[in-house]
Parts: C-alpha cells; structure tokens; sequence
C-alpha cells in the first residue's frame, strides 16, 4: 500500500479513508516510511514529527476534506503548538526554540483533518529562492539533486515532489511558492493578499508581501486547500473578496474565450532569459490558444521601469531587519552576526540605513506600480502568462557570497524571482504550473496571473491546461518507493 499511497493527491487519499479503504493511521505511517527512506538523501525534513503525528492519526481527527492526510509545515511562518520553529536560523537553532501554539492557519489545517507529520527546510528568514541554510544545510531537488529546489519552500516542494507527502504548506514573500513549485515540477498558487490569514500574532508579513498556501501535485488539491484556509480573522487589515462559490467547484467550468497576454523578456530587461524558460511559455501560449484563447504579446507597461527592483529591495532588506530585531524581542537574546549568516546580517545592515520617509517612498512607489498594472487588467485582458522562473532549476552552490560581498546572493535572485516578486508588491494572484520539461530533464514552470481576487479565474485554467497536457505521470529519479 506505501507505493500505492505515495502516487496519490491528497484529494484522493482523503477519498480512501471516507470509502474505509484505508485508515488515517496507514496514510501516515506509509507517508513516514516514505520520509524515511528518502529524507537522507534529500534533506527536506528538518524537524521530524512522527510521534505526534501517529497519536494524532489514532485519536479522533475533525471531519475536514482532509481528514488523515498527511502534511509537512514549512519551517516559516506557520509555527505549530509545542514544535521546534528555527526559520533557518542559526539563532533559533542555537537557543532551541519553541513555540507554544498554533497560528490560524495551522488551526486551519487541523480543521480540514490533515494530520502533521514534521517541519521543512528553508534558507534563513525565507530570503532566498535556493534552500541551503547553514543551520540546517542545503536541500537537494528530486529531479536532480546537484540543484536546488527552489526557495524558500524548498523543503516543501522536495517532500512533495519525491512523494513523501502528497502537499505541503508553503508561503510567498517574492516567488517562495511559485519558484519552489516551478524548480520541482508542481502546482504553486500564491493567493491574493489577504486570502488567507496570518494572526493571531501579525496582520501582515513585511507590509502585505507575504502569502500563505501550499504546494501540490494537483490542481484540485490545490483549490480545495484553498477552499479549506481561506477567510480573515478577526483584525486582519485586508480581506479578499468573497469567492462566488467553492474554489473547487470552479474546476471544469467554461470560461469562454479569454484574452491573455505573453511576456517573455525580463522586466526592465533586468537579465537574459534561459531559452528553455522562453520556450515553455511560449508552448503554454500554444496550449491555451488550442483550448480556445486569444494568446498575444502584451503585458502591463508597469513591469518594464529597471528601478523596480531597487525600491523592492528597499522595502525587502527593511523586512530582513525588522526580522532580526523581532527575534531579539521574542528570544530575549540579541541576534547577531554570528546569529545569522553573512549574507542576511548585511541585508539586515542595508535595511537599517534607509530612513523610515525612504521606507514610505518605497511603498509608495510600488503601491502606484501595483495601480498602474491593475490597469493593463481593467483595460480588457484576463490573464498574464510568463515563464515562473527566469533560469532553470539553480545549481547547489550558486547562491554562495561573493568574497567582497556579502549581500550579493541577493541581485543573484534576481533571475529566477524576476517575474514573480512584482505580483506579491500587487497583491494579485498568481499560480506557477509543470508545463514543461527541458531537454535534460528539469521541470520548467509557467506563471499565470489573475486581477486581484480572482483566485477563480487561475484554478479554472489551471484545470483546463492540467486536463489538455497532464502532468501527474511526471515523476524524478528519486521518488520514494
């Protein structure tokens, strides 16, 4: 049953327990046995949580959606009552801490049945798209495991991917879910801000950046995760608008004849794009003209100023030091250079020299960016279609700092984050999808984006294209037995 369970969606295994075909118990001692003969080789499990997991499964789980599924939470962000919370920090490591309860959305996805079985790499404080953390060390892709998996839910996307678990939690404060889901052949929906919430203890993560989901195998996973989290909180300083109807009911549904738009160049001409990375939006293009669309080159006049990226860093490297003054507080330990890797001490030193007016502008500047774009959407186009990441799966090692320079690693991101950080600055949605393998093998992802809230809009195509050139056959060399 354990190789017959790995090949599974969630969808499908929450259906066997329903049936009484299998037992929440032998959903996660199968998924653990897959972790464990995996997991060394990859290294996306950093924080094991079996034994809770299997007294969880044999106790009386809620009737959710999701009821005995197995799932891992990304070691970021979504901390769970009474488990280790390093966020590849060598500090959080060091002190050993704990968190003492669950955030909403934890809360959520005990609600939906889904039973946590252990935590996910990922770089320190999320700030790269590769996952190789000095605290816990570096996470290798399943499709070819002298790269990475992304970032920074690597972890996640690597469990997912090699089978260990059918989904994983994942968040997105620059492409984290979609460049993660794109590096190793998976569905990667960032939602609209404000979808999903993050108290009880924030309103927001670094002024509205940051999104909550998960990676999967499945397009109806992945809506139907969405359908199982979604909603604020009481406080929470945005709210998505209502979906008209369950995110999973929107599957198979006919949207007529959309009017798409194709990018394939870097914004402001930033950097080169990998052709293979062209050719896979571009056969997207081809796809969705097949299933009825009118495809053509367009894309909001937003994306092509070159000091985008400078004022995103601006709001960026002030998050990272808000980060590391905010784990002083929680730890009562300050949190210093040898805390923290080179790398994110000098992003954190660049946060702090810009003034708090700088800060604003910086805001400001994107928040008309994100008004400008929103245009391109109003002025009669339904979707955007990009390629995900700008490069192919990034080899282990390339995100090492220049000797000179320790905050290099951060314009080295901007190749594969290039087309995705714009649409967290948005607040628009945006969902990276497996259409396409280069000649070697890597799993090349395409971006599409929706105006914001429409959620619905992205999942309905996703299933169109998921039906046209399916993708679950796929699987990497190292998927567990």
């Amino acid at each position: 049953m354990t190789t017959d369970l790995g090949s599974l969606d969630a969808t499908a295994q929450a259906e066997l327990v329903r049936a009484g075909e299998a037992s929440p118990v032998e959903l996660v001692e199968a998924a653990i046995d897959r972790i464990e003969a995996l997991n060394p080789e990859l290294n996306a499990v950093i924080h094991p949580l079996f034994e809770k997991g299997v007294e969880a499964a044999r106790g009386e789980l809620p009737d959710g959606p999701f009821r005995g599924v197995p799932l891992l939470l990304k070691d970021l962000m979504a901390h769970s009552a009474g488990d280790p919370m390093h966020e590849g920090m060598k500090h959080l490591r060091d002190v050993g801490w704990i968190e003492d309860e669950d955030t909403e959305l934890v809360r959520r996805f005990r609600a939906a049945g889904f039973v946590i079985l252990g935590k996910t790499n990922t770089p320190e404080l999320g700030i790269l798209p590769t996952t190789e953390p000095e605290a816990h060390g570096p996470t290798l892709n399943p499709w070819d495991t002298g790269r990475s998996p992304g970032g920074s839910s690597g972890g996640s996307a690597a469990a997912v991917a090699a089978g260990m678990v059918p989904l994983a939690h994942a968040n997105d404060g620059g492409g984290s879910i979609r460049i993660p889901a794109a590096a190793c052949g998976l569905v990667g929906l960032k939602p609209s801000r404000g979808r999903v919430s993050q108290g009880p203890e924030f309103g927001d993560i670094m002024t509205g950046l940051v999104n909550e989901h998960v990676v999967t195998r499945s397009v109806r996973d992945c809506a139907a995760v969405l359908d199982a989290i979604h909603g604020p909180a009481p406080g929470d300083p945005y709210v998505a608008p209502t979906p008209e109807r369950p995110f999973l009911e929107e599957l198979g549904a006919a949207p007529g004849r959309l009017r798409i738009g194709l990018m394939t160049a870097a914004p402001g001409g930033q950097f080169e794009v990998d052709p293979e990375c062209v050719a896979g939006a571009e056969a997207g293009a081809r796809l969705l003209e097949s299933l009825g669309h009118a495809v053509e080159p367009s894309h909001p006049d937003a994306l092509d100023d070159p000091t985008y990226v400078e004022r995103f860093l601006q709001r960026w490297t002030t998050g990272v030091a808000w980060n590391l003054d905010y784990w002083s507080r929680r730890t009562g330990k300050d949190v210093g250079p040898e805390g923290t890797e080179a790398s994110t001490w000098a992003l954190a030193e660049m946060g702090r020299s810009f003034s708090g007016a700088e800060y604003l502008a910086a805001l400001e500047y994107q928040q008309l960016a994100a008004r400008r774009a929103a245009e391109w959407w109003e002025g009669g186009y339904d979707l955007l279609l990009t390629p995900t990441m700008g490069e192919r799966p990034t080899p282990l090692g390339a995100f090492e700092p220049e000797p000179d320079n320790p905050a290099s690693p951060i314009m080295r991101a901007v190749p594969p984050a290039g087309f995705t950080a714009f649409w967290n600055s948005s607040g628009q949605p945006a969902i990276s999808l497996p259409l396409h393998w280069s000649g070697d093998g890597l799993p090349i992802g395409v971006q599409l984006v929706a105006a914001y809230g429409r959620e619905d809009l992205l999942l309905l195509v996703a299933a169109q294209l998921e039906q046209a050139q399916p993708w679950s056959g796929r699987r990497p060399a190292a998927v567990a037995a």
